[in-house]
C-alpha cells in the first residue's frame, strides 16, 4: 500500500500550483499568442508556396509571409505578458520557502539555514522559474504544431505524431528513475566528499597506527557506490537522448523518406515544406529545451526542495545523517508480524509512506493491530519480515532514539520536579522560555500555573492520567525527534485538549506526526489516514475514505473507538465505554481544572488494576452512588 511519493516535491508541486489557479489561467492565456505564431510558422508557408509562388500569385505568396511576421510580433508581446504571470507564480514560492527555512533555523538552530537561505531558496526559484517557462513552451508549441500539421493534411499528422508521442513517452517514463540516480549519486559523492576532510588532515595518524589498509578499504567502498551510481546515471541518460531522437529526429527523417508516397497521395508541396518548418523549427527544438530543461533542472529542484522543506531536525552528522535526510520520515515496506511462531499475523505486508512534516492518522476497530505498529515504528517490536526505516535509517540502529518519540496511552511521570520531567529527552538544560512556550502549545500552561511552577516537586499517584499525559505530551514535544508517535496519548483528555495537543504536534516545524485515532476528530484534523481492518490496509484523505471504506465510514459513525490498553491484544479498553453526557456521568474527562471537566468520574485503568490516588479527580460518588 506505498503510496507514490505523491507527498513529495512534484505533488506538493502540483498542489501549489492548484491553489495558484487564477495566475495559472492567465499564463495559458497569454500562451496562446505563443500557439498562433507556432502555427503559422509552417501554415503560411505553405500557403505562400501553394496559392502564392508556385501559383505564379507573388503578391499572395508576400501576403502570407507579412502574416507569419505579424504573429512572431503578436508572440512576443504575448511573451512579455507570460514573464509577468511567471513571475507572480515563482515569487510567492520563493517567499514560502524563506519563511520555512528562517522559521526552522530558529527553532532549531540549522547551522545549515544561511547556505539554504542564500543559495538553495534561489536555486529552486530560478529553477522553478525554468521549469514553468520550458513546460508552458513545449505545450503550446507541440499543440500550434500538431493542429498546423491536421490542417495541412491529416496525413502528415500520421507520419509526425506517433514518433513524436513514443518520444515523450519514453522521456515521461526515465523523469523519476533519474531523479532518483541523480540523488544517489549527488550523497554518494557527499559521503566520500566527508570521508575524505576526516581523512586527509589525518593521514599522519593513519600511519602511526596502521591502519592504511582498514582506511584505503573504507575509501575505496565509498569510491565504488560513487562509480556505480555515476554509471547508472549515465545508463538513464542514454535512454533520455534516445527519447529525444525518436521524438524530434524520427519525425524529420520519416518525413523525408516518405515524401514521394505523400506527394502522390495529394499533398502538396507546399503542406510537406511546411511540414518540415514544424518539425525543424518547432517540435525538435521545443523537445530539446524539454528533454534538457525537464530533465535536469526539474530532478535538481525537487532535490532541493526535499532539502529544505522536509529534512528533519536533530539529525547527526556523517553518512548516516546524510541519507537520514532524504527521502520519507518513515518507510515501511512489506511488514509482517505476529505475536508468536503460529500466531495469526496482526500486520501483513503492510507498506506505508509518511512524508517529512505529514500529519497521518492510524484507525481500526479495537484488537486491530494499531498499537502493534506504533510498538514496530518505535523499534519496541521486531517485525517478522519486512523493513522499517525512520528518517532514512533503521528504527533499532545508532542514533535511532533521536529520530522518534513515542507517547502511549499510560504516560510515565516519575517522582521529580516538573522541569526534570519536561527536560528528560534533552541532553542539556531546556531554557524556560523553550519549556513555557511548549507547555502553552500542548494546554500543559493552566495544569503549570496550578501546581505553582515549572520547580514543582511532583508526586505521580496525585496526578491524574489526563496530567500524566499532558506532561508526557510537553516532554516529547520538547524533544529533538522529528517523529513523534501518538498511541492513543490523548484518550483520557476531553476533545478540545486533544485537539489543541494534536495541532501543536502537527505544526513543529520539521515534525513528522502519526497518531493511532480513538476519535474520528483525530482523523479529520489529519492530512492522511490510514484504516487498519485486519485484511489489508488502505491509506488516503478523508474524504476519499468516506467513498472508498465502508469500515471507515462505519467508525465515522461511532465517533469514539474506545481503543484502550492492551487493544492489540484483546485487552479492556480504558475508555469508557458509554458516550459523553452519558446518564451515569462517566465522561473521559481528566480531573477538575482541565477544559472539558464537569465533575464526573473518570475510569482510566483496566479491569482488576488498583487504582491510584487521584485517578478519581474529584473524589466523589457520581450522582450518590
Amino acid at each position: 500500500m506505498n503510496p507514490p511519493h505523491a507527498q513529495g516535491p512534484y505533488r506538493r508541486g502540483v498542489r501549489f500550483l492548484w491553489r495558484k489557479w487564477p495566475v495559472v489561467l492567465r499564463l495559458a492565456l497569454w500562451s496562446v499568442l505563443e500557439t498562433g505564431q507556432t502555427f503559422l510558422t509552417g501554415y503560411a508557408l505553405a500557403r505562400a508556396l501553394d496559392d502564392g509562388f508556385l501559383a505564379g500569385h507573388e503578391a499572395v505568396g508576400l501576403w502570407w509571409l507579412g502574416g507569419a511576421g505579424l504573429g512572431v510580433v503578436v508572440a512576443a508581446y504575448g511573451t512579455s505578458r507570460v514573464y509577468r504571470a511567471v513571475a507572480d507564480l515563482v515569487e510567492p514560492l520563493r517567499d514560502s520557502l524563506v519563511r520555512q527555512v528562517v522559521g526552522r533555523g530558529l527553532h532549531d538552530a540549522d547551522s545549515a539555514a544561511v547556505s539554504r537561505l542564500t543559495q538553495q531558496v534561489e536555486i529552486a526559484r530560478d529553477t522553478f522559474a525554468g521549469l514553468i517557462m520550458v513546460s508552458r513552451s513545449f505545450v503550446f508549441t507541440a499543440v500550434g504544431a500538431l493542429v498546423g500539421l491536421f490542417s495541412l493534411d491529416p496525413l502528415l499528422l500520421l507520419v509526425v505524431a506517433p514518433p513524436l508521442l513514443a518520444g515523450i513517452a519514453l522521456f515521461v517514463a526515465t523523469l523519476r528513475p533519474l531523479a532518483r540516480r541523480q540523488e544517489e549519486f549527488l550523497v554518494a559523492d557527499e559521503e566520500l566528499a566527508a570521508r575524505l576532510g576526516v581523512v586527509c588532515p589525518g593521514l599522519r595518524d593513519v600511519t602511526a597506527a596502521g591502519a592504511e589498509d582498514d582506511v584505503a578499504a573504507d575509501l575505496g567502498r565509498g569510491v565504488a557506490r560513487e562509480y556505480r551510481t555515476a554509471a547508472a546515471l549515465a545508463r538513464w541518460g542514454v535512454l533520455r537522448t534516445a527519447s529525444l531522437a525518436i521524438g524530434g529526429q524520427l519525425p524529420l527523417i520519416l518525413l523525408l523518406t516518405t515524401a514521394p508516397w505523400l506527394l502522390d497521395n495529394g499533398v502538396t508541396p507546399g503542406a510537406l515544406v511546411g511540414a518540415l518548418a514544424y518539425v525543424t523549427q518547432a517540435l525538435l527544438p521545443a523537445l530539446h529545451n524539454l528533454v534538457h530543461g525537464l530533465g535536469a533542472s526539474g530532478s535538481r529542484l525537487a532535490i532541493v526542495l526535499r532539502r529544505l522543506m522536509w529534512e528533519g531536525p536533530g539529525s547527526g552528522g556523517g553518512a548516516e545523517a546524510g541519507r537520514a535526510g532524504q527521502g520519507p520520515a518513515l518507510e515501511l515496506s512489506s511488514v509482517t508480524f505476529a505475536y508468536g511462531p503460529h500466531a495469526e499475523p496482526v500486520l501483513r505486508n503492510l507498506g506505508l509512506s509518511v512524508a517529512r512534516g505529514e500529519h497521518l492518522a492510524v484507525v481500526g476497530p479495537s484488537g486491530i493491530g494499531k498499537s502493534t505498529l506504533a510498538g514496530i515504528v518505535a523499534g519496541l517490536l521486531v517485525p517478522d519480515a519486512g523493513e522499517v526505516r525512520v528518517e532514512g535509517a533503521g528504527v533499532r540502529g545508532e542514533g535511532a532514539v533521536g529520530r522518534r518519540v513515542l507517547i502511549p496511552q499510560e504516560a510515565y511521570v516519575f517522582t521529580g520536579t516538573l522541569r526534570e520531567n519536561l527536560e528528560y529527552l534533552r541532553a542539556e538544560p531546556v531554557p524556560e522560555s523553550e519549556l513555557t512556550g511548549a507547555a502553552e502549545a500542548v494546554g500543559l500552561a493552566p495544569l503549570v500555573a496550578r501546581l505553582g511552577g515549572l520547580d514543582t516537586e511532583l508526586v505521580p499517584g496525585e496526578l491524574s492520567a489526563g496530567e500524566r499525559q499532558l506532561i508526557a505530551l510537553t516532554r516529547a514535544y520538547v524533544a529533538y525527534a522529528p517523529l513523534a508517535i501518538l498511541d492513543e496519548a490523548t484518550c483520557h483528555l476531553d476533545p478540545v485538549a486533544e485537539s489543541r495537543a494534536e495541532r501543536a504536534f502537527a505544526a513543529r516545524p520539521g515534525g513528522t506526526l502519526v497518531v493511532i485515532a480513538h476519535r474520528i476528530s483525530s482523523a479529520r484534523r489529519a492530512d492522511r489516514v490510514l484504516v487498519m481492518d485486519g485484511v489489508h490496509a488502505l491509506c488516503g484523505r478523508h474524504d476519499e475514505l468516506m467513498e472508498r471504506s465502508p469500515l471507515y465510514r462505519d467508525l465515522n459513525g461511532a465517533g469514539d473507538w474506545g481503543g484502550g490498553r492492551g487493544g492489540d491484544r484483546g485487552g479492556v479498553a480504558s475508555d469508557p465505554a458509554l458516550a459523553l453526557r452519558d446518564p451515569y456521568g462517566v465522561d473521559p474527562v481528566p480531573r477538575p481544572g482541565l477544559p472539558g471537566d464537569r465533575g464526573h468520574v473518570v475510569a482510566h485503568r483496566s479491569v482488576g488494576e488498583m487504582e491510584t490516588v487521584g485517578d478519581l479527580g474529584d473524589r466523589s460518588a457520581s450522582r450518590g452512588e
